[in-house]
């Protein structure tokens, strides 16, 4: 069955950079458009970005020229680069596939 763990989140003061992992299996990696998406709290889901698998990359404008989607299909790993972070970026980031979704990372944006 398909399986998505993320990893590297944690607690960044404001205008620092964190990258997150997601090692996803059970499915073919390289055929499917990835995303990832997040949750404030007390907020609903929110898209920050897509990777198809021809690796064109799409952005939130909340998030656009500050965060970087990236794969490595030969590891089926998803990845996000999220610099300049902002307090607004505290959620929890998920790596999804359609409607599947990992557990979860928490992201801390505090100072």
């Amino acid at each position: 069955q398909v399986q998505l763990v993320e990893s590297g989140g944690g607690l960044v003061q404001p205008g620092g950079s964190l990258r997150l992992s997601c090692a996803a299996s059970g499915f073919t990696f390289s055929s499917n458009t990835m995303s990832w998406v997040r949750q404030a709290p007390g907020k609903g889901l929110e898209w920050v970005s897509d990777i198809n698998r021809s690796g064109s990359a799409y952005y939130a404008d909340s998030v656009k020229g500050r965060f970087t989607i990236s794969r490595d299909n030969a590891k089926n790993m998803l990845y996000l680069q999220m610099n300049n972070l902002k307090p607004e970026d505290t959620a929890v980031y998920y790596c999804s596939k359609a409607t599947t979704r990992g557990q979860g990372t928490q992201v801390t944006v505090s100072s």
